[in-house]
């Protein structure tokens, strides 16, 4: 049986490692993209010796070429094109009134535009193998309901759920799902820094941001890496086959629909 091939960008840390390496546990083999190149070969190494198939690739995501280039090289270096998990983004904290151009642009350069990118550059390297395959977009509970001090990457996350709506009705018919996976509050670097900004915003010792938001988890704890990870191997395999348009909540109960 021919071996699947997934592609995940933002792979090197994270929930991003964590995915990799479910994927790989699951029997893909998994091209490690990421936009540092050592932490993306670290991973790459880690799946191999493991067992496992592997090839890291350098990519910014915001950077339509680069995105396009990255996805055929991990099809011709992996042999096939299966699924693509558009996962890489950033989170900065961004109060109403201090919101600048700046933050806007790199904000949406990487969480919007990186999954268009991602999106196009799969449909075709689909279309090269003569097949479907599987879109899994990284969205958000913030992308449910809007966050405090998060404006912008909420926002960020609205859209990619709209995209996520749009593109699973446009593109089913060439046999590709499109879905999105929403998490919480995960212990990651990337939410270290969203409760360092958030805490020093509020005035607050480092760690405050994240009992204000704590405090919304129903099942009482914060989210691992794993429990992400588990929903988006769902996603990726087989069982999944009859879901699309959908944006999965794996928040531990914060945001009910």
């Amino acid at each position: 049986m021919k071996t699947r091939v997934a592609f995940v960008t933002g792979a090197g840390q994270g929930i991003g490692e964590a995915i990799a390496l479910r994927l790989a546990r699951d029997g893909f083999a998994v091209a490690v993209a990421d936009f540092n190149p050592e932490t993306a070969r670290q991973m790459a190494e880690k799946i191999i010796q493991s067992g496992g198939k592997a090839v890291a690739l350098k990519v910014d995501v915001s950077q339509r070429d680069q995105v396009m280039h990255a996805v055929e090289e991990a099809r011709q270096a992996l042999g096939g094109f299966d699924v693509i998990v558009n996962n890489a983004g950033i989170a900065p904290s961004t109060p109403i009134a201090e919101i600048t151009e700046a933050v806007v642009d790199k904000v949406y350069n990487v969480n919007v535009k990186g999954v268009i990118w991602g999106m196009q550059a799969a449909i075709k390297a689909f279309a090269t193998e003569g097949h479907g395959g599987k879109i899994i977009n990284a969205c958000s509970q913030a992308g449910h309901v809007g966050n405090p001090e998060l404006a912008i990457y909420s926002s960020s996350k609205f859209a990619v759920r709209g995209l996520t709506q749009t593109a699973a009705r446009d593109l089913a018919s060439a046999g590709i799902t499109v879905n999105a996976f929403c998490p919480g509050i995960v212990r990651t670097p990337m939410w270290e820094e969203i409760d360092r900004q958030i805490s020093e915003a509020a005035g607050k010792p480092a760690g405050y941001g994240t009992e204000e938001f704590a405090k919304r988890i129903t099942l009482g704890r914060l989210s691992e890496p794993e429990d992400v990870a588990a929903c988006v191997a769902y996603l990726a395999g087989p069982d999944s086959d009859y879901m699309t348009g959908q944006a999965l909540l794996i928040d531990g109960g914060m945001v009910f629909n």
